[in-house]
């Protein structure tokens, strides 16, 4: 089973400010729904209230270590690894070969050993933000494809869809 993180980071590695993101980018969800669609998605809790709502056409797997939390229309984990397997089943179950690791960052850290792929949407700002996700270190990740869409009308900044893949 591939890992394939799906991430939007800033220029400053900026991904999160108080608990939501710095920015809409209508394009950028378009390419999150393309990726994940058909996928068990893994989050931790704070990404998950971020999203507020299972998202149709995928699994959530939320990982918290908050023994009494439930989230309807998603699963429940209480440690990355646990998280893992319950992703595993699921993707069995829907017959794909991908997980998707949603975020964020304390997820993003644990897991980015284990990575095979990482879709990281570059977003043209340097805002302000309380959470951030690392350079990648061109040692252990290639770049395979870049792609520049046209910005939509409603986003507040351009952006690069690039993917990596472990050297």
């Amino acid at each position: 089973m591939k890992l394939a993180f799906v991430v939007a980071a800033a220029k400053n590695g900026v991904i999160g400010r108080n608990g939501g993101l710095p920015w809409r980018l209508s394009t950028d969800l378009k390419h999150f729904k393309k990726l994940t669609m058909g996928k068990p998605m893994l989050m931790g809790r704070r990404t998950w209230d971020s999203i507020g709502r299972p998202l149709p056409g995928r699994e959530t797997i939320i990982v918290t270590r908050d023994r009494k939390f439930a989230a309807q229309g998603a699963h429940v984990a209480h440690s990355v690894e646990e998280g893992l397997h319950v992703a595993s089943e699921q993707a069995k179950r829907m017959h794909a070969d991908t997980i998707i690791i949603a975020g964020g960052a304390d997820i993003f850290a644990a897991l980015l050993d284990r990575a095979d792929m990482v879709h990281l949407t570059e977003v043209d700002l340097a805002p302000e933000g309380d959470v951030r996700f690392p350079p990648l270190d061109p040692g252990k990740w290639v770049e395979v494809a870049c792609e520049v869409p046209a910005r939509a009308a409603n986003d507040e900044a351009n952006v690069r869809f690039l993917t990596y893949a472990r050297r």
